[in-house]
């Protein structure tokens, strides 16, 4: 993850538009007030990164937040739950240290699967060699839970999650670095979109998703 100013977005996003401004309606833009342009850009910063996070396939997210600090168990059974950042969005990577491997993708709460944590059988539940994460809402909040591990006295060897972005106070935004230019191109999508071109919205959101997949 690199933190990018909004005003060097804008001008990478200006760059990409003059490139491919074919159409009528994007040919249009240079008629249109720098500032007010600018303004349209900058409004669609933060959604074109969480589409382009929420999408991008593993391989191009290598980097995120940490987390897993404190962990909370069922009892006195080998598996427990974590209680997610606000600022979760989705899960990279989450693994304990007595797992043979990591999971990277968790279960819906609503699936046939997460009910099968529940079983009475713990060979019908995640295992040490097969482990289970379930994204579920707790009275505390949001959680990830675990199944299942050796003992309790498992911890945390790997938690990593990608956050909803936000503009800090400072103008800057969190992108993976991978994920730079698809970024860019879905802001183009979307200011095309915001001027009435459907057809070169298409076309930039094709551009992105070449990138990320």
């Amino acid at each position: 993850m690199a933190v990018y100013q909004v005003v060097d977005i804008i001008k990478d996003v200006r760059i990409a538009l003059d490139q491919n401004a074919m159409s009528e309606a994007l040919t249009g833009i240079d008629d249109v007030e720098t500032l007010s342009l600018d303004e349209i850009i900058c409004s669609k910063i933060v959604e074109a990164v969480k589409r382009v996070h929420s999408s991008a396939s593993l391989y191009h997210l290598n980097q995120g937040h940490n987390f897993g600090d404190t962990l909370y168990w069922k009892g006195k059974e080998p598996c427990g739950w974590i209680l997610l950042p606000e600022d979760f969005m989705r899960l990279i990577v989450f693994q304990m240290d007595d797992w043979e491997r990591a999971v990277y993708r968790a279960i819906d709460m609503n699936s046939q699967e997460f009910a099968m944590q529940s079983s009475r059988f713990s060979g019908v539940r995640g295992t040490p060699q097969r482990p289970k994460c379930v994204l579920t809402i707790r009275p505390e909040g949001r959680a990830l839970e675990f199944y299942s591990c050796k003992n309790q006295l498992a911890k945390v060897s790997r938690g990593v999650y990608m956050p909803m972005p936000k503009i800090d106070n400072f103008g800057g935004i969190e992108i993976s670095n991978n994920c730079y230019e698809a970024v860019i191109y879905t802001i183009c999508a979307l200011t095309a979109t915001a001027f009435g071109d459907s057809s070169k919205s298409d076309m930039f959101n094709n551009m992105a998703k070449t990138l990320i997949e």
